[in-house]
């Protein structure tokens, strides 16, 4: 997760006094609740080598889920291992829809990017 910046929802209660920060990692959980949900996505993968460690040593719960605010939006990376065998350019259409609408509503801020980057294939063995 980058950028900390505080995020405030674009319509608050208007009778709440008070302020509402969301942490980029409760976002990170929202997106990989939805990329483990999506069909085809068979998990998440490092960005790179120096996070592939940092995560591990870390918990690594939102591995390969980069959030960034910018102004009144999101921004969401994600980095996947798809399945072999299914169509990517729709596995990855797929999860940006999912993860774009559970976010969007469980938050409140418009997301403007979830983009999807897909980092290996695996193969199931069939049985």
């Amino acid at each position: 997760m980058t950028d900390a910046t505080p995020l405030t929802p674009a319509d608050p209660a208007p009778a709440s006094p008070g302020k509402l920060d969301i942490s980029p990692s409760a976002i990170a959980t929202i997106a990989a609740h939805a990329a483990s949900r999506s069909y085809g996505v068979v998990g998440m993968a490092p960005k790179n080598a120096i996070s592939g460690i940092t995560g591990v040593l870390n918990g690594g719960e939102h591995k390969g889920i980069d959030v960034h605010f910018d102004a009144d939006s999101i921004r969401i990376d994600l980095h996947v291992v798809v399945e072999y065998g299914t169509r990517i350019s729709s596995v990855a259409r797929s999860l940006a829809h999912a993860v774009r609408f559970q976010v969007e509503q469980a938050v409140g801020l418009p997301v403007t990017e979830v983009n999807v980057y897909v980092q290996g294939l695996r193969v199931s063995s069939p049985d």
